[in-house]
């Protein structure tokens, strides 16, 4: 039985109300429809569609499209995720060349790509990852290339070696949520196996930039989520993203707390005291969700801190 089948599945009359605040248009600009329809030209899966994202109006409209790569189908069933879970389907040897056409169509100056989760793989889909990022730096040179990658469970070091040695300019890998609520939020993965990837990127190459979210409105205390920040930069990342969980389906974990927007610039004010280069705190902050500026920001923030230490 799966984490969701383990979860209660209460009617829509007992969903809390969403607020006002998190309340966003509908998608229905012209830049929205030619995203879409270059990535159904292409083959491509956006984590936008996928994951059911509350900003894909407002990015797709800004012709901003984050890459789902490795098909459409993950082999975990976190209880958050309203990515389909099952067998996946043979990994698309064409996929890195057309994730460069898409970005070279788009003008990305930015590109996020992420995955599924592949446990059937060997690799448990790193290579495609590599693939990407080659791919992207022949034909888009000056496009700086974010990647939001699985646990790789099993496989973490091998995985995270070959896609450092790609050389991508930030290297993200979300903890999601506290670590008490990883049995039945993120069932299939390891808190602290999660963390040593973090480390295990910087080790490797201190110069790229790492990167880490989490949910609220799980269920998750206060002192949970400052833990949170202290261990992530204990293992030296740079930029943290906080947004609110929000349910996809009854069938999914359910939204214990709507955090308000008071609560989140609080969060994002500890955050920054603890050293972090790059803060995102909203409700409807998510891993990409203005990823470019926040690059921008972050690899400024880095360049004053080191002529700092150096005046």
């Amino acid at each position: 039985m799966d984490a969701m089948n383990k979860l209660s599945t209460p009617s829509i009359a007992d969903r809390p109300r969403k607020p006002d605040w998190l309340r966003v248009k509908a998608p229905v600009s012209r830049g929205y429809l030619s995203t879409r329809d270059l990535m159904r030209e292409l083959g491509l899966n956006t984590v936008c569609e996928e994951a059911a994202c509350p900003n894909i109006g407002e990015c797709w409209t800004k012709k901003h499209a984050t890459v789902m790569i490795l098909g459409d189908v993950c082999t975990r069933a976190c209880a958050f995720c309203n990515v389909k879970t099952g067998m996946p389907r043979a990994v698309n040897p064409h996929e890195p060349e057309n994730v460069a056409v898409a970005a070279a169509k788009l003008g990305l100056e930015h590109i996020v790509v992420t995955s599924v989760d592949r446990d059937d793989l060997p690799d448990g889909g790193a290579g495609q990852f590599v693939k990407v990022i080659e791919a992207l730096r022949r034909n888009t040179p000056d496009t700086t290339i974010e990647i939001l990658t699985p646990d790789f469970r099993g496989r973490m070091r091998p995985a995270v070696e070959a896609i450092v040695a790609a050389g991508p300019d930030v290297y993200n890998h979300n903890l999601e949520t506290v670590p008490r609520l990883y049995p039945t939020i993120r069932p299939g993965a390891r808190y602290y196996a999660s963390l040593r990837l973090l480390e295990e990127v910087k080790r490797h190459d201190p110069r790229i930039f790492t990167k880490s979210g989490i949910m609220l409105g799980l269920g998750e205390g206060r002192l949970e989520v400052h833990q949170v920040m202290d261990d992530m930069r204990s293992a030296d990342v740079d930029f943290l993203t906080m947004g609110q969980y929000l349910q996809p389906t009854p069938k999914h974990a359910r939204v214990e707390e709507f955090v308000t927007p008071q609560a989140f610039d609080a969060y994002g004010a500890i955050a920054r005291a603890k050293g972090f280069l790059q803060v995102a705190a909203s409700p409807l902050t998510r891993s990409s969700y203005h990823a470019g500026e926040d690059f921008a920001q972050m690899r400024a923030a880095r360049d004053a801190r080191l002529a700092k230490k150096g005046a």
